[in-house]
């Protein structure tokens, strides 16, 4: 049993087995893996091309499953909740998204036009860039099962505080008017085929590809900038356990990075390997999927100054509060 799960890790969701063709299709060719250019090449081709395949493959997936439950659907199922359990719900909703801050806004607005709570609407909207399944999914090929299970752990109970807080403080008043227009039954997506979800699953996977792919050359290749070519001393005195302001900083720095996380893991990975602490790592990769400023920028249409600085708010204090937390128990992980 032990052998399968191995199997499993390394050569399904770190996917060894590709890292060792890259690395000996380069070196045919006569590249020296040794040297600091060689292993960028590697790590820059192997990380791109694995992130492509989980990607399609997880977003394919999701968006088959997702067919069966549109925005309407979705009210029916948490209007049963109230309280708390309607928070739990809308974040447990945005894990099967697999969608960047942005993307997540439009769905954000039909969920809030469909009069779900407030409380519960941004539940959903903090979870579903930063925790969806397709990212634990990555997470666990690169730090492993444990850490992906704590990023997400740490992710819903933010989402599900940060939305509580929110729904306790009776800010309805604070969203755009316009939010609250007609909401368009989504009922349609019930009556289609198997051969039509198939299609739409296609289409979803396209569309969020020619939107990440991008994202992921970039984030990969600052990664790859990280790993090999700026000195782990540089990095340690930013970001190291002696700077009792890392987590802070990481969290500040996140911010103008617009990426899911597809695009800042590998940049995360660097960074963790270069001896930065798990929770500062954590802070930098929620700050960057959920608090970007091109997604800031259009949440700020959406709703108004008030509830966007509550909004910001219990996200830093969340992400910081974490990150100094799983630094100090990052032992337990060695």
């Amino acid at each position: 049993m032990e052998h399968i799960g191995t199997f499993i890790l390394e050569q399904l969701l770190k996917m060894q087995w590709l890292s060792n063709f890259i690395a000996a299709a380069l070196g045919a060719m006569g590249v020296n893996m040794a040297s600091p250019i060689g292993a960028s090449i590697h790590f820059f081709i192997y990380d791109a091309i694995k992130i492509v395949i989980l990607l399609t493959v997880m977003v394919f997936a999701i968006s088959y499953i997702q067919s069966y439950f549109p925005p309407e659907r979705s009210r029916h199922i948490m209007g049963r909740f109230r309280g708390i359990a309607g928070n739990v719900v809308g974040a447990l909703l945005g894990t099967i998204t697999p969608f960047c801050s942005c993307s997540s806004i439009p769905i954000f607005i039909g969920f809030t036009r469909a009069g779900l709570p407030l409380g519960v609407t941004f539940s959903f909207l903090i979870s579903s860039p930063m925790v969806d399944i397709g990212s634990l999914v990555l997470i666990m090929s690169i730090f492993g099962p444990s850490i992906a299970i704590v990023y997400t752990v740490v992710g819903l109970v933010i989402a599900i505080v940060g939305g509580t807080i929110i729904q306790h403080l009776e800010m309805d008043g604070e969203v755009a008017d316009f939010v609250h227009g007609d909401f368009v039954d989504g009922e349609v997506m019930l009556s289609m085929t198997r051969r039509e979800r198939l299609a739409h699953a296609a289409t979803e996977t396209k569309s969020t590809f020619k939107k990440v792919f991008p994202f992921i050359l970039a984030g990969v290749g600052v990664g790859a900038l990280i790993h090999n070519w700026i000195p782990q001393e540089a990095i340690e005195f930013v970001l190291g356990e002696d700077n009792p302001l890392a987590v802070v900083l990481a969290t500040i720095v996140g911010v103008p990075i617009y990426a899911d996380t597809f695009g800042t893991i590998p940049i995360a990975e660097a960074l963790y390997f270069k001896g930065v602490g798990l929770g500062t790592v954590l802070a930098f990769m929620m700050s960057v999927t959920t608090l970007s400023l091109p997604s800031l920028t259009m949440l700020a249409r959406v709703i108004k100054p008030k509830l966007m600085v509550v909004f910001v708010g219990l996200c830093v204090v969340g992400m910081v509060i974490s990150g100094y937390l799983f630094n100090l128990i990052q032992p337990l992980f060695g």
